[in-house]
């Protein structure tokens, strides 16, 4: 394989300009989960995409900070991105979430 090959496209922090982003997104086809897990799993995962979908969103919006992402903040962005409120459990997830992406 050639070396040119091996190099990879530009990005957002190495294009010469500035690669637009186009607004709103467009949700990713929905996949029916796997069957016969427990309800709790269910529960846990969807948790966790949410509160992925939220600190991808305040990254975006510059909230780069877990304890810039209070709980108002969390559930306003939420509100912009259109996904329902969450719940105390699941912002202390996107904390985590912006604390360990580091």
């Amino acid at each position: 394989m050639p070396a040119a090959a091996l190099k990879p496209l530009p990005t957002q922090s190495t294009a010469q300009h500035p690669v637009l982003l186009d607004l709103p997104y467009a949700p990713v086809e929905k996949r029916p989960l796997p069957p016969g897990r427990p309800r709790e799993w269910y529960i846990t995962h969807n948790r966790r995409l949410k509160a992925m979908r939220l600190a991808i969103a305040l990254l975006d919006s510059g909230v780069y900070l877990p304890n810039q992402a209070r709980n108002e903040k969390i559930r306003s962005t939420a509100e912009t991105i259109g996904v329902h409120p969450p719940s105390d459990t699941t912002c202390h997830m996107v904390r985590a979430l912006m604390r360990y992406s580091r």
